[in-house]
């Protein structure tokens, strides 16, 4: 049985607004819990973040700055000061403050330092003022201020899974599956889909200023030009890379545009919303219609994202993409049959795309899995999947969901720590 009401609070808490990257935005939400508690202005700072968290902030821009890096989401957040805000706290820094925040860096005020436990997703700031010592923890989600302490008293301390099974009052995997995704997007009613509304509204705007201006790779507006010049067909399938690409294009750059995330990730946001957005417009799909396939699409990366763990080795991309198919099937007239059999595709092709932090590049990886949608999707509608005797796909398109995301945990670890030590002795070496 389908449980709207839960399936809704589960969008809800899965898709929230953020300025620029998450990682960043989750440094900088923990460096303002710290700083608060000082009263005081802030000397010095002390970032302990996981080698994922590292990864995906090492080169993500930072909105309205024209910055990039862990040190300036720190001094930045620290400098603001008001966890509240959440993932949007640098927005509306004033220019004394980034300046502030330049010579802090400048100066090595701000440090940062690996934590080797084996928590993914791990950020702790330890700030200094003349007269105080504060600390503050984000673990395991990337708005989950779980701890803070004041001069060794401790303000809150939300740790342990007691504390986390009690902030949900659901189980993911227990209101979800490919046939209950179908299910709940293709008959609730889409005025409970406000979420979805916004994400249409606020991911459209930051594609829309990706063509518009020169960001990052300009991988959305080269396609432009390739269509504009022949070289590249205008049709659907390059329609959709190009605006999803753009998106990622002026977010990686750091433009000041915020995104509805999906699962803690901007850009899985952008790759689970925009495909589905430029697709229903290209098709001519009534706004019905439109909020009906980007809710197919966000909540198959809902569903897959909560098994495959927020911070992976592996392309969040991949995930994002799986939905887009399933919204393109949806679409082009497919049932439930047809969304399975686009899923199956998708893990049989793109499984194994590596994350090496978030970056400029990642424009191109949304953009290759964009395509690999499509294709996955036209197969599914003609009846063709990848077969359970072929890798890691199963006969049952939930059980082979679980081997992808088994893949994506135990198997990447090595990894991991492989991409981050060449990351780190790269940036020794400049």
């Amino acid at each position: 049985m389908v449980n709207y009401e839960k399936i809704i609070e589960i969008l809800n808490d899965n898709m929230v607004l953020a300025s620029g990257c998450t990682e960043p935005g989750a440094i900088a939400l923990t460096a303002a819990a710290a700083a608060e508690q000082l009263g005081e202005t802030v000397e010095t700072l002390q970032v302990i973040a996981s080698g994922n968290i590292i990864k995906n902030a090492y080169s993500a821009g930072i909105p309205g700055t024209g910055l990039t890096g862990i040190e300036y989401a720190a001094a930045l957040g620290a400098l603001v000061a008001q966890p509240e805000k959440q993932l949007e706290v640098i927005v509306g820094i004033t220019d004394e403050q980034l300046s502030i925040a330049k010579e802090m860096v400048a100066a090595k005020k701000v440090t940062l330092d690996l934590n080797k436990s084996p928590e993914k997703l791990y950020i702790e700031v330890i700030a200094k003022s003349a007269n105080h010592c504060a600390k503050a923890i984000v673990a395991k989600a990337h708005t989950n201020l779980c701890y803070v302490e004041k001069d060794g008293e401790v303000v809150l301390d939300k740790r342990g899974p007691a504390a986390e099974a009690g902030a949900k009052s659901y189980n993911v995997q227990e209101e979800l599956s490919v046939a209950k995704i179908y299910e709940f997007a293709t008959t609730v009613d889409v005025e409970e889909l406000k979420i979805i509304q916004q994400s249409v509204e606020v991911n459209s705007a930051i594609a829309a200023e990706g063509m518009l201006n020169d960001y990052g790779l300009m991988v959305g507006k080269s396609m432009e030009k390739e269509i504009k010049s022949g070289i590249r067909a205008y049709d659907a399938i390059n329609y959709s890379m190009m605006i999803a690409a753009a998106a990622a294009d002026a977010r990686m750059a750091g433009a000041p545009f915020s995104v509805v995330t999906n699962s803690g990730s901007g850009n899985q946001g952008i790759a689970s919303s925009v495909p589905s957005i430029a697709i229903a417009e290209y098709m001519g799909k009534n706004r019905e219609e439109l909020l009906r396939a980007v809710a197919i699409s966000s909540l198959m990366a809902i569903y897959i994202k909560t098994q495959f763990g927020k911070l992976s080795a592996f392309c969040g991309a991949t995930v994002a993409a799986a939905g887009t198919a399933a919204a393109i099937t949806y679409m082009m007239g497919g049932g439930v049959k047809e969304m399975e059999y686009s899923v199956f595709n998708m893990i049989g092709n793109v499984t194994g795309m590596c994350c090496d932090g978030a970056k400029p590049d990642c424009a191109l990886k949304i953009a290759t899995c964009v395509n690999a949608a499509w294709q996955a999707a036209l197969l599914a509608m003609k009846g063709i999947r990848v077969q359970s005797n072929e890798g890691i796909v199963d006969e049952d398109v939930d059980q082979t969901i679980r081997n992808f995301c088994v893949l994506g945990n135990e198997g990447s670890v090595e990894l991991d720590r492989l991409m981050l030590d060449i990351m780190l002795e790269k940036a020794n070496r400049c």
